[in-house]
């Protein structure tokens, strides 16, 4: 993902904007993206990571948990903002627990939806990144275009 590309073109090319990053490891494990306008989770498939790296559970976002991860997203954005400009450590991250009370609510409130249902769908994902900041209040320089799964079957 280290080529930027311009949102115009991302949008013309069927790429949806991610607005939420719940996991990062080797590339985005988990999030909340539209998919073709309708928010939903996406969490790494991770039954064997060497044979479909890029095989994705997707599975619908209700608009109140939509609502609770941006609040939640934007108090990251707002600690990250403060990170990078020396006025906020990283014993301050609001994920360590027990650093700011509204997040670990959230956090709390949000669990059983960050987790794939039985029913959730395999996609492949194909990324793309902006020309925009890492992390901002609207979500993440990272787009996305979901395929058919490769690599595996079923859910």
């Amino acid at each position: 993902m280290a080529e930027e590309w311009d949102v115009r073109q991302l949008t013309a090319d069927g790429f949806e904007h991610v607005y939420v990053e719940l996991d990062w490891y080797d590339g985005l494990s988990a999030g909340l993206v539209d998919i073709i306008g309708v928010a939903h989770y996406f969490q790494r498939h991770d039954v064997d990571f060497s044979v479909a790296p890029e095989n994705y559970f997707v599975w619908p976002a209700d608009a109140a948990s939509v609502a609770l991860e941006r609040e939640q997203w934007a108090i990251f954005v707002d600690w990250n903002n403060r990170f990078e400009q020396g006025t906020a450590s990283g014993a301050q991250h609001p994920g360590i627990g027990g650093v700011h009370a509204r997040y670990d609510e959230l956090t709390a409130l949000l669990s059983a939806q960050r987790h794939a249902p039985a029913d959730a769908k395999l996609l492949r994902a194909e990324w793309r990144l902006d020309d925009g900041a890492r992390y901002r209040a609207d979500g993440l320089d990272v787009w996305v275009r979901w395929h058919e799964p490769t690599g595996q079957t079923g859910t």
